[in-house]
């Protein structure tokens, strides 16, 4: 009896040393990829600066992070525009293909995340004890935006909460000098956006996860009237990018029509929530009659 159970110990013990070493290893690769990474991402932002004045956004994009080639645009503009280093990232998620990571790391920028859902898996990386960021978890709303941002000035706002965006960017007190955020490519470019609701989810809204957000059109709108021009999109067909009048420079301002960007996403889902892989301009279709809210009219009607 004594044998077996010396015998069930070393095994155990085997298997935990194992598997404390796996996790080493697996820490040890984790570090390495950040570090090449980063490299990376200096080599091709010292090329990028070293072409001179874009004539459009698309030319400075490289990916470190952020899920699209955001990365590189953020780096263009921030080192054409004098800005505070300070962003707010709103809809960063668990924080793992941020638009923001690479500013954070890369040029020591201070920062606020807010997510509705979980942010554990931020304060527990290593990127919670060395960098000056700081999380938030709360379902952002029109009436707690401006309680939740305690920053006095903003060099970079990121909004990507798939529903109440416009809603959002149109209620915040704060002017931000450079304004990234998320437009719904599947309505085009007709002055829409959802109605408001503060509890709005967007695969709970419509189960095709394609009912969300504002047009580019409703975006440029609101940005005209907060004091921001237009200097295009991802290349994508997913971030809109406005930067505030007073700061830019000599960027390049484009029309709606001139930087909208369709997407080539197949992200349509069943009523199971199974994805479909169809097409676009085939599955809008499946959200045709659903609510939206005229920008331009100030009134709602049908998609």
């Amino acid at each position: 009896m004594k044998n077996t159970i010396k015998k069930l110990k070393k095994k155990i013990w085997n298997y935990l040393n194992f598997d404390n070493r796996l996790r080493a290893v697996e820490g040890l690769i984790m570090r390495e990829s950040n570090i090449q990474k980063m490299l990376l991402g200096t080599i091709l932002t010292e090329n990028l600066l070293k072409k001179g004045e874009l004539g459009d956004i698309h030319e400075a994009e490289f990916k470190i992070f952020s899920q699209w080639g955001d990365d590189g645009i953020i780096q263009y503009l921030i080192n054409n525009i004098d800005t505070p280093k300070t962003f707010v990232d709103i809809g960063a998620g668990r924080y793992t293909q941020p638009d923001t990571r690479f500013l954070l790391e890369h040029d020591n920028w201070s920062g606020l995340t807010i997510d509705g859902c979980s942010v554990d898996h931020l304060k527990n990386s290593g990127l919670y004890p060395c960098y000056d960021i700081t999380t938030k978890q709360v379902f952002v709303t029109t009436e707690n935006i401006n309680e939740i941002i305690d920053f006095k000035e903003i060099g970079l706002l990121n909004i990507d909460i798939d529903g109440n965006d416009y809603w959002i960017w149109k209620a915040l007190k704060i002017n931000p000098v450079i304004v990234i955020i998320e437009y719904n490519p599947y309505f085009e470019l007709r002055p829409i956006t959802v109605p408001y609701n503060k509890e709005f989810v967007r695969n709970a809204a419509h189960h095709s996860s394609m009912y969300y957000g504002a047009s580019l059109m409703s975006l440029c709108d609101l940005a005209e009237e907060k004091g921001y021009v237009f200097i295009g999109c991802n290349s994508h067909g997913g971030n809109a990018y406005f930067i505030r009048k007073d700061k830019i420079g000599k960027l390049k301002v484009v029309t709606p029509q001139e930087g909208y960007r369709a997407t080539k996403s197949r992200e349509h889902r069943d009523k199971n929530g199974n994805l479909t892989f169809t097409a676009p301009k085939k599955a809008v279709e499946s959200f045709r009659g659903m609510p939206v809210f005229n920008t331009q009219k100030n009134k709602e009607e049908l998609f």
